[in-house]
Formats: C-alpha cells, sequence, structure tokens
C-alpha cells in the first residue's frame, strides 16, 4: 500500500493541545496533518469545560434567586426543563466546536483527517489501515473519566461528568462518588438544580485547609451531605443505588455518579509497537521537552500526565510541536509552571495560583502565611455574601509572594493577577503598594498582603 502523503509534523488528537501544535506547527511553516478519530475540538469543548461551565452558570442563577439576599427585590426559581439547558449547551458547544476548531483549521491551512490513528512502527503511523509517514509525531488523545474497580460498580447504571451532563430530568437524589474539583462542580450543578445530592471522598483534597473548610460550610448551606470516607463498595436497590463506605455506612441515591479522576486515552494508538513507553497509570511519559521515549514522537497535553487544563496542554503542545520539528530556537522550548493558575468553578470559586503552603516548604522555603476572611472585604460586604477566605503564601526571608487562594466569588478572576505577581517575582509589599479599583474582589489581593506587615482591621481603602 502506497504511503498516504509524507508531512512534516502529525498530530494525534485535535483538543487544545493538538490545536496548539498544529497552529505552532503551520506558524513555522511545516507541513501539518491533524488525525481525529471521534468529535473535533477534544474534551474542552465537547464534554469539558465548555458544556459543564455553562450548565453551572444556569445552576448558579436558580440558586441565587432562591437565596437572594436583597430585601425589597422578588426573584423567583421555579421547576428546571433540563432538556432545554442541555439543548442550549448543546448549541453552544456546535458554535464554538466550528468557531475555535474547524475555522481555525482552516485558517491555518492544516486539514484534520477523520480516523483511527494506530502506530505501525516507530516512524509510521496508519489512518485506518491506511499508512501515514511524517517526519515527526505529536500524540495529543487527552484523557477520559477513570472508573475505579469497585465491587458492584459495573452492576449498576452509573453516570460520569461525560454522561451526566446529558441527562434530560434531574434526578431526585445522586451520590457523587469523588470530592475533587468535577465531583465538586457536578455535585453543586445538581445541587442547586434541585436534587438531593451527597458526595462520598474528601472534599476538596488539594486545597489549602483553610479554605476546604469554608467550602465544607458551603456545601452545608447548600444541602450537599459531605461523607469524607471511601466508597467501598456498590449496590443496587432496584429504585436506585446505594453505596457502602469503608466505615460501613450506607449512602443511596435513585442515581451515582463517579468523579475519581481521568486517566489517558491512549487505546487502540499502538503505542508499543512505536517504542512508547507509558507509565504506571497508563500516561505516555515524556521529558521536560514533551518528547517521549521514541525521539520521533512527542506528546502533550492531558494524555501526558500534565495538569488537566486546558491552557497548560496548549503550552505543552506547542512545546512539542516547536522542538519536533527543531524550530524552539537556541533552547528546547519548555513548560513554565510558575505561577499556573486553576479554577474550580464551585459557587463561590474556588481558584489558586502558584505554590500551596506544603509544597511552598517541600521547595525548600521558610514559609510565612496569611488569611483574609471576606468579612474585611468590602466588595464581599456589598454582595452581602462573605462566605470564603484568601490565603498569601510567602517567602519569609524575601517577602517574595509564592502562592494565591481563594474561595471567593469570582476568585478566578483574581487569579490572572495573582499569576502575573508570582511570574514577575512581587513580593507581599510591592503587591500591598500597587493600585487595587475599589469595590472589587480583586482588591482582596492588596488587602491579603497588606496583612503581612499590619495585622489590625483595615479601613475601606487604607
Amino acid at each position: 500500500m502506497a504511503i498516504d502523503g509524507d508531512v512534516d509534523l502529525a498530530v494525534i488528537g485535535s483538543g487544545g493541545a493538538a490545536m496548539a501544535a498544529a497552529i505552532s506547527a503551520r506558524q513555522a511553516g511545516a507541513d501539518v496533518v491533524v488525525v481525529e478519530r471521534g468529535t473535533l475540538g477534544g474534551t474542552c469543548v465537547n464534554v469539558g469545560c465548555v458544556p459543564s461551565k455553562t450548565l453551572l452558570a444556569a445552576a448558579g442563577l436558580r440558586h441565587a434567586a432562591m437565596t437572594n439576599p436583597y430585601a425589597g427585590v422578588s426573584l423567583s426559581a421555579d421547576g428546571v426543563d433540563l432538556a432545554a439547558l442541555v439543548a442550549q449547551k448543546d448549541d453552544l458547544v456546535a458554535g464554538m466546536r466550528q468557531a475555535k476548531y474547524a475555522v481555525v483549521a482552516d485558517a491555518y491551512g492544516f486539514p484534520v483527517r477523520k480516523g483511527e490513528a494506530r502506530f505501525r512502527d516507530r516512524d509510521t503511523v496508519e489512518i485506518d489501515g491506511v499508512p501515514l509517514r511524517a517526519a515527526a509525531y505529536v500524540v495529543a488523545t487527552g484523557a477520559v473519566p477513570d472508573v475505579p474497580a469497585l465491587p458492584g460498580l459495573d452492576q449498576v447504571p452509573y453516570l460520569t461528568s461525560t454522561s451526566a451532563m446529558e441527562l434530560t430530568a434531574v434526578p431526585q437524589s445522586l451520590v457523587v462518588i469523588g470530592g475533587g474539583y468535577v465531583g465538586m462542580e457536578q455535585a453543586q450543578l445538581f445541587a442547586h438544580l434541585g436534587a438531593e445530592v451527597t458526595v462520598v471522598g474528601r472534599l476538596a483534597p488539594h486545597a489549602e485547609p483553610e479554605l476546604a473548610e469554608e467550602l465544607r460550610g458551603v456545601f452545608a448551606e447548600d444541602g450537599i451531605t459531605v461523607v469524607e470516607e471511601r466508597a467501598a463498595t456498590v449496590s443496587s436497590t432496584g429504585d436506585g443505588t446505594t453505596v457502602t463506605t469503608t466505615s460501613g455506612r450506607l449512602v443511596s441515591g435513585q442515581r451515582l455518579l463517579v468523579a475519581t479522576g481521568r486517566r489517558a486515552q491512549t487505546d487502540g494508538l499502538g503505542l508499543e509497537a512505536a517504542g512508547v513507553l507509558t507509565d504506571a497509570r497508563g500516561f505516555v511519559v515524556t521529558d521536560d521537552q514533551q518528547r517521549t521515549s521514541n525521539p520521533q514522537i512527542f506528546a502533550a497535553g492531558d494524555v501526558s500526565g500534565a495538569p488537566q487544563y486546558v491552557y497548560v496542554a496548549a503550552a505543552g503542545g506547542r512545546a512539542a510541536a516547536l522542538n519536533a520539528l527543531g524550530v524552539g530556537g537556541t533552547e528546547p522550548a519548555r513548560v513554565d509552571y510558575t505561577g499556573q493558575p486553576s479554577v474550580v468553578f464551585t459557587r463561590p470559586q474556588l481558584a489558586s495560583a502558584g505554590l500551596t503552603e506544603v509544597q511552598a516548604l517541600a521547595a525548600g522555603h521558610r514559609c510565612e502565611c496569611r488569611v483574609l476572611g471576606l468579612a474585611d472585604v468590602p466588595r464581599a460586604l456589598v454582595n452581602r455574601d462573605i462566605r470564603g477566605a484568601v490565603k498569601v503564601v510567602a517567602d519569609a526571608d524575601t517577602g517574595r509572594m509564592l502562592g494565591v487562594h481563594a474561595l471567593a466569588e469570582g476568585a478566578g478572576e483574581m487569579m490572572l493577577a495573582a499569576t502575573y505577581a508570582i511570574r514577575a517575582g512581587m513580593t507581599v509589599d510591592d503587591v500591598a503598594d500597587t493600585w487595587a479599583p475599589y469595590l472589587t474582589m480583586a482588591e482582596s489581593l492588596r488587602i491579603a498582603a497588606g496583612l503581612f506587615r499590619n495585622q489590625m482591621p483595615t479601613s475601606c481603602c487604607a
């Protein structure tokens, strides 16, 4: 069979990492092909960030109406037409997939080839059995929901974060296994839509303990029961599902949602034939230049075990393409994780940038931290919602800001300024002396930084 179109770079996948790799390669003048076996766009636009956040926004509006703190303003929150919300979500996803992926691919001039990619050997990939040889490859196939080996789970009709967003009716009750970012978002989503929700698992396991404790209070106010134990077994109860925890506690619900993390999507790729190693969890092993154990093959995004955020995937895809083509300049391209932000879109949002206190200590810093309650933030007082806090982690010797963590409405918006401050090497004094617009939640960053030199009560702007 003839070789089908030799190219400079073949990118397998079409999500954030893949698109960044293809765009960067085209900007460098390379001939590129993107191969996608499923739906164009990968996780974020199709089944991740975009659909979940639009549904969370809708659920948040309903919850805001139900918990309206302003006397004299009447709001209502009647029943939920989940089918209509899901249809609206699907329209948004389809529009963004076209505008942000199909149109972009056309604009940069790289084809997206539909088909199953599988490595035949170290040098050649087959697309639906047809060979394609490239000078280099980028594997960017992403990750999918991981399902634990819980006894009985295979006997019940469980949901994942993907299938949960296709429901057309709100379940009466829902048990969520997993208290990480997916579990927290999905738990609040359905609770705010009217379901009775129970979370089994440690809540916000990677958050600063002060903020995790605040979030427990928020979930309690929302009527969400949190059982911070591991699930041991799952069984059908006829009209629903029961989860038994390690202590023997029984938790039942009409539906069960499993949110225990994500695994690399490498099935069918033939990585062994290509000489590409994976780790114990199945993620593709790469060096700091995104190169795999086969020097001709690079990997980026969720499949490589990188932090699972679309902007991290894009940074990895760009570095992979530049290094694969040898056009990164005198130094290889690398992803600099300094100040990396993250946001969990709960209500209020849980967000961070840079190092946690534990990470800073492990990195050898002598740490000093301050925690600012939202009762000392004028914007929170005006909003009549003082749930949450801001924590700043600093180097005790230099005063340099190492990390910022917040549980607050709009906390995610604060993290851009926090990331800039961390990457620029600003000290807490620098931040405390920098302009902050009054009556914004972002002002809490300046107020929290000021606590390092004065923990007396603050005036409005002083």
